[in-house]
């Protein structure tokens, strides 16, 4: 099944398309050439990545007509609010009426549904999170793969297994043909319209072969490029924007400067956040958020971090549970337990229950194994599978025994589309409605 349904061409206004999906129409930035109304094209992210003959899109339209309305019909029913409301919490209701009657709740009523812990409350909490996903978003489910290029990092993070404090890890640097060939299999075999392109904080990059392969891959493989390499800096960001990036994936991690300077002694969160809004102003789509169970953190904080990652334009809300590592000086703390994280997702829904697209984290899938079912059912709508070479997929260990790092991507994407579709579903981003 494809990861993106083809739309067609209605109107072209200066540099945007307007799309049109089954009678519905949406908005998509145009940097394809010869584009004429009529045409058929693929779009992720709000970005036209790619044209398609007239005959292939009909081809897979036609599959499409047969299952998009019956899964509409199976997301509706999942999301509806027909939760009995006896015995919840007075406050809680209250809170959840103003969320889900559109009318924007206080920052200490946010803060009041993290401190919950009774099941009913915290169901109901979850599922007006899904009903406000679906008002927003429909059924759409981004789904994109990642290629961790590389773990070879030069910075002493406190929690993160690829840093500096493991020493006993082999190091890793793909190759820019093996970058390519790996896209080219995600994008041509898999199906895959996103590809997020990630790699530790590595001094010695080569920008120019990474440019390179970048703008091969949105030219000649028509994807989405997302890039995920630390902090580069205003000059990189630039380069890897005018080859063909369009995404930045980078956490603030916490909006708490005490906090963020003991998990990265040396930096600071100031010259995080101003890197994060030069990518902004440059044009990049942002995925940023924090980590959940960090020690020292309060729910003030967490809060905090939701309203920045809001305040920040991120595209898409990525938060995960801090999970310790062995090879670090945190690996004797405990992680956050799953019931955390789902308020978190539902939370982020709230801040900003109209743009986000929110990320059932690789972290979080590691945490719970109900974590992408759970979490989609508690206001969020993308999932990242990973597209990595085998011989260094286990080298990339940010954390012990990751997600999917034995999988194959074939068995990822069965069981993704699997559970997609008992949730109603379409695994695709049709972009910003017109």
């Amino acid at each position: 099944m494809c990861y993106a349904i083809p739309g067609k061409v209605k109107r072209i206004e200066d540099k945007f398309l307007i799309v049109d999906y089954f009678g519905e129409e949406r908005k998509a930035h145009n940097e394809l050439s010869q584009i004429k109304v009529g045409d058929y094209i693929y779009a992720q992210g709000g970005f036209a990545i790619r044209r398609i003959p007239h005959n292939e899109a009909q081809e897979i339209l036609s599959t499409w007509r047969e299952i998009f309305f019956d899964l509409q019909k199976v997301d509706l029913a999942l999301s509806r609010l027909n939760q009995e409301r006896k015995d919840i919490d007075s406050r809680v209701l209250s809170i959840l009426d103003k969320v889900n009657y559109e009318i924007k709740p206080q920052k200490e009523e946010l803060l009041y549904l993290l401190s919950i812990t009774q099941e009913k409350e915290l169901d109901f909490i979850l599922k007006s999170a899904n009903f406000l996903r679906q008002k927003y978003h429909k059924n759409a489910c981004c789904v994109h793969g990642i290629i961790e290029i590389s773990n070879t990092c030069s910075r002493n993070c406190a929690y993160c297994g690829i840093s500096t404090h493991n020493t006993g890890l082999r190091r890793y640097r793909m190759s820019k043909d093996e970058i390519f060939c790996a896209a080219q299999e995600a994008i041509e075999k898999h199906g895959f319209k996103a590809l997020v392109l990630q790699g530790a904080q590595d001094l010695n990059y080569n920008f120019k072969d990474l440019a390179n392969v970048i703008q091969c891959i949105k030219n000649e493989l028509g994807a989405l490029v997302i890039i995920s390499f630390g902090e580069i800096g205003p000059h990189a960001l630039e380069r890897l924007y005018k080859a063909g990036a369009r995404g930045l994936l980078l956490r603030f991690e916490t909006s708490n400067p005490q906090i963020y300077e003991k998990l990265h002694p040396g930096y600071t969160l100031k010259d995080r956040i101003q890197e994060i809004k030069q990518a902004y102003e440059l044009g990049y789509l942002l995925a940023t958020g924090g980590l959940i169970g960090l020690p020292g953190q309060s729910y003030q904080d967490i809060l905090n971090d939701l309203y920045l990652a809001k305040e920040l334009n991120a595209e898409m809300f990525s938060f995960g549970p801090f999970l310790p590592h062995p090879a670090t000086p945190l690996e004797n703390l405990k992680p956050v337990i799953e019931e955390e994280m789902l308020k978190v997702l539902a939370l982020a829904r709230f801040v900003d229950p109209q743009n986000a697209k929110i990320l059932v984290t690789t972290a979080f899938e590691t945490l719970s194994p109900n974590a992408c079912r759970e979490g989609l059912l508690s206001g969020a709508n993308s999932v990242m599978l990973n597209a990595t070479p085998f011989k260094y997929r286990e080298l990339y260990s940010i954390y012990p025994d990751r997600a999917h790092q034995s999988e194959e991507v074939g068995e990822q994407i069965d069981k993704t589309i699997t559970l997609l579709k008992q949730l109603g579903r379409a695994p695709t981003d049709l972009g910003v409605r017109a």
